[in-house]
């Protein structure tokens, strides 16, 4: 056992899925595509004689954070800080999933592998309804294409050969269990559109594109969302809403350009990581 080990997990948007659901948790989850960012979530976990949680210096329950603690037999401090908007569709759950994965088993000596503690990750995110594809992308890291769902060994990955500066904005949360919950038939068949059309064309280009078309057939476009993303592109540039947030994401300074004032950050190239 050794002191406090940090990790680092990039933050992830989504910009289209499909949803799978399964009795056994780590083969559940998404295909779709997303873009990991820069910005992220930095995880310290060390040993305690009671768990807690944090979040920026707030106490938080996280169910996921404590599912995987259970299964790693770990009793800590786990604290984690972002600048991400919270429930805005950054992945930051998963993130913290995942990043105390990574550390508790540093910290606890529990000599798990990378795809061990992964499967661990997303399953807890499933369980807790909170995600079904953040922590596989985030894992991977750069532009991650879900072409399977689950963990692994169950899910397959892809990806879009791409870097660009990513630019965000954020008008609000929105339930990511609310969304998962009800009725997902329409956005499902969304998603497998999408992702058809990405496959055949892997460029970023493609998956913004394909991330503003189901985002409009899903039903799940704001009014705030709407006009952003048309002021972008009105402005030469691309950009989309992020699954599932009030948030619309764009690359190369479109929102810039189009007068917003938005965080700035870069597309993460590799994944999740000890610090």
């Amino acid at each position: 056992m050794t002191d406090a080990v940090r990790a680092f997990v990039p933050g992830h948007v989504t910009g289209f899925f499909s949803i799978h659901r399964d009795a056994a948790a780590a083969r559940a989850g998404s295909r779709g595509a997303g873009v990991t960012l820069t910005d992220g979530v930095e995880v310290a976990v060390e040993p305690a004689e009671s768990t807690s949680v944090t979040l920026n210096g707030e106490t938080v329950d996280v169910p996921a954070v404590t599912d995987v603690l259970s299964a790693l037999s770990a009793t800590a401090s786990v604290e984690a800080e972002t600048p991400l908007p919270l429930g805005a569709g950054f992945g930051v759950s998963g993130a913290m999933a995942l990043g105390t994965a990574l550390a508790a088993n540093a910290t606890f000596d529990r000599a798990r592998s990378e795809n061990e503690l992964v499967r661990l990750a997303h399953a807890a995110e499933v369980r807790a309804g909170t995600g079904l594809g953040d922590v596989v992308a985030q894992a991977r890291g750069g532009v991650p294409v879900r072409e399977e769902p689950g963990a692994p060994p169950y899910g397959s990955m892809d990806g879009v050969p791409a870097m660009a500066d990513v630019e965000y904005v954020s008008f609000g949360e929105l339930s990511t269990s609310d969304v998962l919950s009800g009725e997902t038939d329409v956005l499902s068949a969304a998603g497998e559109r999408a992702l058809s059309a990405l496959r055949e064309e892997p460029t970023l280009d493609a998956f913004v594109r394909e991330s503003k078309r189901f985002a409009a057939d899903a039903g799940l476009l704001t009014d705030d969302v709407r006009e952003a993303i048309e002021a972008a592109e009105d402005a030469g540039g691309r950009a989309s809403m992020a699954m599932l947030g009030r948030t619309v994401f764009a690359f190369d300074g479109a929102l810039s350009t189009a007068g917003y004032d938005p965080a700035v950050c870069r597309i993460h190239p590799a994944g999740a990581t000890l610090r």
